[in-house]
């Protein structure tokens, strides 16, 4: 946020922080859900790509297309596990993972 923002938020008594602030999270929390956003947009970024959908991504891991069907809604609730092995799946090396979970 620009500091002239926060400082006029500030002077009309609201609270300005971050959602790690706000939620109460720890910085291992907050640094793991951080690393599943960006895995996540990996993911839906390679899926639009090459223009797969949830349904054949899940049958090319052989898991229930239920499984990943979070992954066109923008929901958060794909394990990491999921989100890991769909990204091999589709071909991310180790190298360029490495560079995404650095991000």
């Amino acid at each position: 946020m620009n500091p002239d923002k926060h400082e006029k938020l500030s002077k009309q008594g609201w609270k300005v922080g971050t959602v790690a602030e706000f939620l109460q999270l720890t910085p291992a929390e907050a640094t793991y859900l951080e690393l599943k956003l960006v895995l996540h947009q990996q993911l839906k970024q390679r899926c639009q790509q090459r223009h797969l959908t949830p349904h054949q991504v899940a049958k090319l891991l052989n898991e229930s297309p239920s499984d990943l069907t979070n992954l066109e809604s923008d929901e958060r609730s794909i394990s990491l596990d999921l989100l890991v092995r769909s990204l091999l799946v589709l071909g991310i090396s180790k190298q360029e993972l490495a560079r995404v979970i650095a991000q």
